[in-house]
C-alpha cells in the first residue's frame, strides 16, 4: 500500500510545513533578501521592524563530534563554551558550513531549527522565554517565521540555557 504524500503549501518550507502540521500559531514574514547585506539575522530584524533580540539566528555547531543546533538573538553572539555545556560535552567549534547544509536541508542564511532533514539536538538561549513571540528563519533567506518560545522549544524538542553573549 503506498503512502500518501503530504501536500506542501505553495511556497512552503519544510518549516512552515511542520508548523502546519503541529497545529501551532505562526505569522510567516517575508522580506527582500539583500545579498550585498553582511548579517542575515540583522537584515531580518530591520525588514520587519523587529527588535534584534526578539529576531532569533539558527547557527549549526560541533560538540564533541556531534552536530548541535544553537538557536540566539541576531543581536549577540553564540558562546561556543555553554553551548558545550548545555549538552554535556566539552568542546564545541562552528560546523563546516556544507555539512550544516547537508544535514539540515537548508542553505546557510536560511537554516530553520524546524523541518530540518535531519534532527539535531537543538540548545534554545533562555533569553527566548522573555519574549511572547521570537521570530527564526522560515527555512530561506528572506523567510521568518514568528512564534512563541514555548511552541519552538516544544516542536524542536530543545534545552534552553543561557547561550548567547551581547
Amino acid at each position: 500500500m503506498a503512502k500518501k504524500a503530504k501536500k506542501q503549501q505553495p511556497g512552503g518550507t519544510p518549516a512552515t510545513v511542520a508548523l502546519t502540521a503541529a497545529g501551532v500559531d505562526y505569522t510567516v514574514h517575508a522580506y527582500e533578501h539583500d545579498p550585498a547585506h553582511p548579517s542575515y539575522g540583522e537584515e531580518a530584524a530591520e525588514a520587519m521592524g523587529v527588535s534584534p533580540e526578539r529576531v532569533f539566528k539558527t547557527l549549526v555547531a560541533d560538540v564533541d563530534g556531534a552536530l548541535t543546533v544553537a538557536v540566539v538573538p541576531v543581536a549577540g553572539q553564540l558562546d561556543l563554551k555553554a553551548l558545550a555545556s548545555a549538552v554535556g560535552g566539552k568542546r564545541a567549534v562552528m560546523a563546516d558550513p556544507a555539512l550544516a547544509e547537508r544535514t539540515t536541508g537548508y542553505v546557510r542564511g536560511g537554516i530553520s531549527p524546524l523541518g530540518q532533514r535531519k534532527k539535531l539536538r537543538t540548545v534554545l538561549d533562555d533569553s527566548a522565554t522573555g519574549h511572547s513571540t521570537i521570530c527564526v528563519s522560515a527555512g530561506r533567506r528572506g523567510l521568518e517565521v514568528e512564534l512563541s518560545p514555548t511552541d519552538l522549544a516544544g516542536l524542536t524538542a530543545a534545552t534552553l540555557a543561557p547561550i548567547g553573549r551581547a
